[in-house]
């Protein structure tokens, strides 16, 4: 019994793969759930309207901006010239003050302050605005007591007035389903040929290598495509979320990231030689990830800065952005045109890496 332990204990030691999925997978997910799952908001971009510099004016600002929550980006006179900000995701609340708030306050003339959030992720949003709400009211109470009653401050949602939380699961629905039926599935489908012995029949047959490989993710292709229109339309007419943007570009976006899912489950293969493996890898390095760094469930600027940048590299995180700007914000190329190129980018190294590794089995 000692020898038979000992030889396992070697075999396991000598077997680099299952050494990093037994001990180094645990420790990675345990860091990513630590850090990740968390429904605090720490520095939150957000504007300022103002039209005059008054005391009261100055010192809500100096409180927020000295808040952990808020991060005051810029401060404007008209709030139109935020509109763009919004729609390109760089602020996420603007606080609306109003001309004169010390001596209206002191005549005891009503005063309204509005928050004007991005409800396209309504769990941040609201957030922000019950935050932002105790800091205003609480810096009134403090500098004029009697006149704390005349203060209303009143909140407004962009995108998404109901504040419906359909809002950021459909998106997050569309991503995983995606990249469970694209990476996944095609990993398992291309090792089981290698697992079962049929990949050297294919081999020497008259296919060539990339045909055999289009072959085998076309079906899947397909597949996703009818799996995203089906949740879109069933978004739109049982659920009725708003498609503001072009529906051309979300499809063409959908291709696009459906490809990129496709060359990374072909890498997947490429590097694992069992359907279990494939299986494991596919879980730990794409599932979870999806779920927790792509920002649909928790905000990506709330994750210490080391997530925030492994977040980058994940796929979904930048389709995620996407979908949001298409559907719910209705912006175009010309706002989403970086989050393309990026995963444009990462569909063509995954598919060189892929060819790399395949010609490297074939030899």
């Amino acid at each position: 019994m000692k020898a038979f332990i000992i030889k396992e204990i070697r075999h396991l030691l000598r077997d680099p793969r299952s050494l990093l999925i037994l001990i180094g997978m645990p420790v990675a997910q345990i860091l990513i759930f630590g850090y990740a799952i968390t429904t605090d908001l720490k520095e939150t971009d957000i504007a300022i309207v103002r039209q005059t510099n008054d005391p009261l004016s100055q010192l809500i600002i100096q409180h927020l901006d000295a808040s952990q929550w808020f991060r005051i980006k810029k401060i404007e006179t008209n709030s139109s010239r935020l509109e763009n900000d919004f729609r390109r995701g760089e602020i996420r609340m603007t606080v609306a003050l109003p001309d004169n708030m010390e001596k209206r306050l002191m005549q005891s003339s009503p005063l309204e302050i509005q928050l004007i959030g991005d409800a396209s992720d309504p769990n941040t949003a609201n957030l922000l605005a019950q935050y932002a709400k105790g800091i205003i009211r609480t810096t009134v109470a403090q500098s004029f007591p009697s006149q704390y009653s005349g203060i209303q401050v009143t909140s407004r949602m962009l995108y998404n007035e109901e504040i419906r939380s359909v809002f950021m699961f459909v998106p997050g629905t569309i991503v995983i389903l995606l990249m469970l039926l694209s990476a996944i599935m095609t990993s398992i489908s291309l090792t089981r040929e290698k697992e079962s012995g049929s990949m050297e029949v294919l081999l020497v047959s008259p296919l060539r290598p990339y045909e055999i490989i289009l072959g085998k993710v076309i079906p899947y292709i397909g597949l996703s495509f009818l799996n995203a229109a089906i949740i879109l339309l069933l978004a739109r007419f049982l659920f009725g979320m708003p498609f503001r943007g072009s529906m051309a570009l979300l499809l063409a976006e959908t291709v696009l990231f459906i490809a990129l899912a496709l060359s990374l489950g072909i890498f997947i293969s490429t590097i694992t030689l069992t359907q279990q493996m494939a299986m494991l890898l596919s879980m730990f390095a794409l599932m979870l990830p999806t779920i927790l760094l792509s920002g649909f469930i928790f905000p990506i600027e709330n994750m210490p800065l080391w997530l925030q940048y492994l977040s980058n590299l994940m796929p979904p995180r930048w389709f995620v952005v996407i979908i949001r700007g298409i559907m719910i914000r209705g912006i175009g190329l010309e706002y989403l045109w970086k989050e393309t190129l990026i995963l444009a980018g990462m569909t063509l190294i995954f598919i060189l890496l892929s060819i790399k590794k395949f010609k490297l089995r074939l030899e």
